[in-house]
């Protein structure tokens, strides 16, 4: 991958660029290309880890939760951690697909197909963890708001439901979101699909889409209705997670900043991934003119805003635990950066908060390695984060005899390594069947005049 430095004022398309040439060079990477070494080695690794995960889950049916480390009192181990993290990577999705469409951003344009797909997959790890760490997964329905076979009702003061309506509902909207979105780039498809089969496919999925004014006009509609129905939801969904945490009397816990934070380092986690995606594809598959140099510095300057109010967070966070005068809330601040996991503490501070300050820079956001290699630590600070605020305040609760250390065993590990796998996965097969850009929309830019509006462009 060079390190080719590119401008941040560089237009959104290059001059040249027609109708035909994107939809050309977009929906031939899906029906014309073959696939290559590249990615076919990429697909069997990650097809391998997908199945590791399927083994460790496998095991962990047959032999149940013991053969994690999670123990008393630390009764949230890497399941928890692993829900939070992927929950918050498929916020940034939502965000710049409804939020920045909304606001009239067009740089979304480019980069929107790759954030939607991302909040897809990481629903469907984080949908996973919750329950695989039930005591008897294969009695998840008696999440669902009906009788069950006993007659009892689900508990609705339990976080656990809250999170299964709010991940529920996030993810209903996000696939409709998604698919509206996709209906003109379908068609598209089916017409430039060389192979029968290929057509008729395309051809159901793209519902009869032919391109006249009333289709596009219910569409322009519809997507606008629906990404007014997913903006809030950037905000709903992970205060609501963090609300599992917020309405314990856990030390660490019982804090009022929780959602505010969640969300922050949601966005954070969410911004760095789609970098993670966007930059290795962008390079192979040689998209650098359609996803430009302004679109990575643009990324980055969202993750550096997140990272500033995740330290807003850690540092009010610290400041009201002094505050409060309460010794336990103080004792656990301290234990954070002195105690048995004072590396984890350090090290997610300087992850998430430090690393990302070098996006200040004006070398490094155009320097697209150095943004990816800033993205990964950011992800991982963002995991540690997670794993401290849960294992760490439960490890040393208010009785000094249950105090124990909390170990991720090799089955913790392959979970987690394991749900990779899905990820990249779904990845794979969504950069071969599905166009990876906008093309309807990136059309659209091509029509537009310096300085036209969005509203007078349409």
């Amino acid at each position: 991958m060079r390190t080719t430095p590119t401008s941040e004022l560089e237009p959104l398309l290059p001059p040249g660029v027609t109708d035909d040439s994107i939809s050309e060079r977009i929906s031939g990477i899906v029906v014309k290309r073959k696939m290559g070494l590249g990615w076919i080695g990429g697909f069997a690794i990650a097809f391998s880890l997908l199945m590791m995960f399927n083994y460790a889950i496998a095991v962990l049916f047959a032999y149940g939760v013991g053969i994690w480390g999670i123990q008393i009192p630390v009764a949230w181990g890497f399941a928890i951690v692993n829900f939070v993290w992927w929950v918050g990577i498929g916020h940034a999705g939502t965000f710049i697909s409804a939020v920045l469409y909304l606001c009239h951003q067009e740089w979304r344009t480019s980069i929107n197909r790759f954030t939607e797909s991302m909040t897809l997959f990481a629903v469907a790890c984080a949908g996973i963890f919750p329950l695989i760490h039930l005591g008897r997964p294969w009695l998840f329905y008696y999440l669902f708001p009906y009788p069950n076979t006993m007659g009892l009702w689900p508990q609705f003061r339990s976080p656990l439901i809250w999170d299964m309506f709010a991940v529920t509902t996030y993810a209903i909207v996000s696939v409709v979101f998604y698919f509206v979105g996709l209906l003109p780039d379908l068609a598209t498809l089916r017409d430039r699909s060389p192979h029968r089969w290929q057509r008729v496919i395309y051809g159901l999925l793209a519902l009869g889409w032919r391109g006249a004014g009333r289709q596009w006009s219910r569409y322009k509609m519809a997507y606008l209705i629906m990404a007014g129905l997913a903006t809030p939801l950037v905000v709903s969904v992970h205060s609501i997670v963090s609300l599992d945490f917020a309405v314990g009397i856990v030390p660490g816990w019982h804090t009022t900043i929780m959602p505010f934070y969640f969300v922050a380092a949601a966005l954070q986690s969410g911004f760095a991934m789609g970098l993670i995606l966007i930059i290795p594809v962008r390079h192979f598959y040689h998209l650098k003119d359609i996803i430009t140099g302004r679109h990575l510095a643009n990324m980055a300057k969202l993750l550096l805003a997140t990272s500033l109010i995740v330290g807003h967070g850690y540092f009010t966070d610290t400041f009201m635990s002094w505050y409060s005068a309460d010794p336990y809330d103080k004792f656990i601040v301290a234990d954070k950066f002195s105690g048995a996991y004072a590396i984890g503490g350090w090290m997610l501070m300087i992850l998430d908060v430090g690393v990302p300050q070098l996006i200040w820079i004006r070398a490094v956001r155009q320097s697209p390695v150095v943004l990816f290699v800033i993205a990964i630590l950011a992800n991982v600070g963002l995991w540690l984060d997670h794993f401290i605020l849960v294992v760490q305040s439960l490890h040393s609760d208010y009785l000094p005899s249950e105090w124990r250390m909390f170990y991720g065993t090799k089955w913790d590990w392959m979970t987690l390594f394991g749900s990779f796998g899905l990820f990249l996965t779904l990845f794979f097969v969504f950069i071969r069947i599905f166009p990876m850009v906008a093309m309807s929309e990136m059309r659209g830019l091509v029509h537009k005049k310096p300085g036209e509006t969005k509203e007078q462009g349409a």
